[in-house]
């Protein structure tokens, strides 16, 4: 008899392949072309080039919006100048990454650093992953960095969300790391910083930017044609021959994310799902319906992910629109909100934020398409913002429950 999940299983492997290689459409993929950012790749270059001759090469901010390319210009132009050094009989620099959005502790960022370059304890044994002074696990990477003249590239993604989960914690990580220099005697250590937000710098601390930002290099959006070359290429690697079913799909992808300010990473998710959706259901080709469908399911996962990252005091913000609107209230206001983030805050252990700041996180997580509100002026009682979520009660709810935090107080709450 023949097992439920056979049938299933059985579907993948004989049908048509719709991929040849469907990693060239993640945002990890380093292609051997990257079209459109000459400028900002030869900028980094000449930065990093003094490497070659064993100098440390400046620190580097790269700017941008999500989706312009500046991780993927880093990695390619680092993993070239380790080809060139190969090349030439010179001694490679070491390079590191990491995810500032994964990796948010001065611990996990040491620890990270020591794991890549293969530091280890005194012992032999790797650094583990809790449990060591920070000054300890500094030492560990300082004595492996200086046990030969080395120059460690170390490129900090989303560098911004060290601060905005914590200015003083990421302040005091960027510090440690541009002061280290001063503590080694054989080596030295660059950064690249890469950030999506434009006023990251307005969050640093002075003496971290004056060594932080030596060269800054940024990346503007790709526009409606550019977006369209980067599908093209990818779409050659990407997918078999004839899967596309006509141009039509590329323009619509195109469109769709040049709606988002060019952002070429929500376009390569955008034909990576609509592919996979093809692919499940036993299509031979990617239509434009898939693409739609695609968007759908991007949406309602950008939605979640964003919720899901939020600092804890802008989820109580929300967590409070949110209870007030399962409690039946179409418009909301900011003095009714203030009152019901005071009663989470509360029972979340958090320190209670004045009725001014919560109006500011309001604020942002209206950009963040969130909620929606509207400035409602009352003559000289002053103003007042009406509120509304602007996203599903149902996805919203599943989220928080989710939370390990607010999912032990949003049955009290809500009663």
């Amino acid at each position: 008899m023949e097992k439920p999940l056979d049938k299933l299983f059985d579907k993948f492997l004989q049908g048509q392949s719709i991929f040849r290689n469907r990693h060239a459409l993640r945002p990890t993929f380093v292609p051997d072309e990257l079209p459109y950012r000459d400028e900002q790749m030869s900028r980094i270059a000449s930065i990093l080039g003094p490497a070659l001759r064993g100098a440390p090469p400046s620190n580097i901010l790269c700017y941008g919006k999500t989706g312009t390319g500046k991780t993927v210009v880093a990695k390619y132009v680092l993993k070239a100048l380790v080809s060139k050094a190969n090349e030439s009989g010179v001694r490679p620099p070491l390079s590191a990454f990491v995810n500032c959005r994964i990796v948010g502790t001065n611990y996990r960022v040491l620890r990270s650093l020591c794991e890549q370059i293969g530091a280890r304890m005194p012992d032999g044994s790797e650094v583990p992953f809790t449990g060591l002074p920070t000054d300890e696990i500094r030492k560990v990477l300082k004595t492996k960095l200086d046990s030969e003249e080395n120059i460690l590239v170390v490129v900090l993604d989303e560098v911004d969300s060290l601060l905005k989960r914590d200015v003083s914690q990421g302040n005091d990580i960027l510090y440690g790391l541009t002061r280290m220099n001063g503590e080694l005697t054989r080596s030295r250590i660059s950064i690249i910083g890469i950030s999506n937000d434009l006023k990251f710098k307005e969050m640093l601390d002075p003496r971290v930017l004056s060594s932080l930002g030596e060269e800054e290099v940024v990346f503007p959006p790709y526009n409606a044609v550019e977006l369209r070359g980067i599908l093209e290429q990818r779409v050659s690697l990407a997918f078999n021959d004839g899967v596309i079913a006509d141009e039509g799909v590329i323009n619509l992808v195109g469109a769709l994310a040049a709606q988002e300010h060019g952002d070429a990473r929500r376009a390569l998710d955008l034909l990576r799902t609509a592919g996979e959706l093809a692919e499940r259901r036993g299509d031979d080709k990617v239509t434009q319906e898939h693409v739609r469908e695609a968007q759908k399911i991007l949406e309602r996962d950008s939605v979640t992910e964003a919720i899901k990252t939020l600092p804890m005091q802008s989820k109580a913000v929300l967590f409070a629109v949110y209870a007030l609107t399962k409690r039946g209230k179409r418009d909301i206001f900011t003095g009714e909100c203030f009152n019901v983030y005071t009663e989470v805050a509360r029972a979340l252990s958090l320190d209670t934020l004045t009725q001014r700041r919560v109006s500011d996180l309001i604020s942002e997580l209206d950009m963040l398409g969130l909620i929606n509100t509207t400035v409602i002026s009352k003559g000289r009682y002053g103003r007042t913002k009406k509120i509304r979520l602007a996203v599903g009660k149902k996805q919203i709810g599943e989220v928080f429950r989710d939370d390990p935090r607010l999912g032990r107080i949003i049955d009290d709450i809500l009663e």
